[in-house]
């Protein structure tokens, strides 16, 4: 997180003296939100500070070497998620605290129908997410803003549901799919230490283009409440987090 050298996930729902100290740590929050189930969380930045506040949960943890996207954490997990008897799974993100029990049921719910399926959300302001373009219950693509926003304001107006980065995937495809993903990298620019660099990073997003050329479905639901996928960036969504969890509590 911008202007803060810790791990954001352990930052509080609770705070005392300052917003950054405190109780009920985000991370924590998210794992008991989920369904039952073995869990791992994958790690790089502070790691060793995420492994010590989760080592009661009883969890595996993946090393994400480098951070190179998404997609990259997500194959950084091949080897556990490749290692267990299951049919479906749960991929969520270590930020956003308040997807509600029963939104990650619903996810799987519609794995009776779909071999992935998107948790959307129509904000009020859609500022810079991706958007999810729509064909019947299908979703044909996630549209990053970098290409929606030149689109005519029609054609904005048409895609009213955003992507929350979070998914339900049945096993089976999931893990066919992701030899094709580590074989696409995107090259970007970015600014690490002053220097502006070309780098790999892997997308999950990209999984809505390669599961259709096998045959599968891709499926959505959405939340009726933004707050539910808000995810946790700077200090102003920190302190609206925390008066968020103190009115649910």
């Amino acid at each position: 997180m911008k202007d803060y050298g810790g791990n954001k996930t352990l930052l509080p729902l609770v705070p005392d003296a300052s917003p950054f100290s405190g109780s009920r740590p985000i991370i924590g929050h998210i794992i008991e939100n989920l369904p039952p189930g073995p869990k791992a969380v994958v790690v790089n930045h502070r790691q060793a500070d995420i492994r010590k506040a989760t080592r009661h949960l009883g969890i595996t943890y993946c090393e994400q070497p480098v951070l190179n996207g998404t997609g990259g954490a997500l194959l950084a997990a091949m080897p556990f998620l490749e290692s267990l008897v299951y049919e479906n799974l749960i991929i969520t993100m270590g930020d956003v605290p308040f997807v509600a029990p029963e939104t990650y049921l619903s996810l799987l719910r519609a794995l009776e129908v779909h071999d992935l399926v998107v948790l959307g959300f129509t904000p009020q302001d859609k500022r810079q997410y991706g958007v999810l373009e729509i064909q019947g219950n299908q979703v044909r693509r996630i549209v990053e803003w970098k290409y929606w926003k030149d689109f005519s304001e029609e054609n904005q107006r048409a895609l009213p549901v955003c992507n929350s980065g979070i998914y339900g995937a049945k096993k089976e495809s999931l893990l066919h799919s992701l030899g094709v993903l580590a074989s696409k990298p995107h090259m970007v620019k970015k600014e690490i230490g002053g220097v502006v660099r070309d780098l790999e990073e892997f997308f999950i997003t990209d999984l809505v283009e390669y599961l259709p050329r096998e045959g599968s479905s891709i499926g959505y639901i959405v939340s009726d409440d933004e707050n539910e996928v808000m995810g946790i960036d700077d200090l102003s969504a920190l302190l609206r987090a925390q008066k968020l969890y103190q009115h649910r509590s």
